[in-house]
């Protein structure tokens, strides 16, 4: 597999990562990915990273750390990559700067129509947690 760079987000990703996402099937209706990037580019983009090659983006990770709990957001990689440890390398990536920061523990959601995450989380270390999960929209 050629090299996978890992790096920080920019500006000019940002079709490319929409596109990821859509075909990785993130995107709902309710969250616009452009207005994601957005929030995300205004608080700690420091902690958006890609996964590239050759200047093509095949990964994305969104990180977040309030001080209290580390959160893992938009997990993506190109189908035709996956199984080769980009995955992995972006949680690492993740891991390694919430660290940084002092973070304790990372959270991250997943949905539960997709057990092939739940597994590859599994694998790399995280485990199910017994939790009722609630959210409210404010917009």
């Amino acid at each position: 597999m050629p090299t996978v760079d890992i790096r920080i987000f920019e500006f000019r990703d940002e079709p490319q990562v929409v596109q990821l996402w859509h075909d990785c099937n993130l995107t709902i209706p309710a969250n616009d990915p452009h207005k994601d990037i957005a929030l995300k580019l205004a608080w700690q983009p420091n902690l958006f990273f890609v996964a590239a090659i050759d200047g093509k983006i095949i990964g994305t990770v969104m990180v977040g750390y309030e001080g209290h709990r580390g959160w893992v957001n938009y997990l993506a990689v190109a189908s035709e990559h996956r199984k080769h440890g980009v995955g992995k390398a972006l949680m690492q990536r993740a891991e390694m700067e919430l660290k940084r920061l002092g973070c304790p523990k990372v959270n991250l959601q997943v949905r539960a129509t997709n057990p092939a995450v739940v597994k590859f989380y599994k694998k790399i270390g995280y485990d199910v947690e017994e939790r009722v999960n609630m959210g409210k929209r404010l917009k």
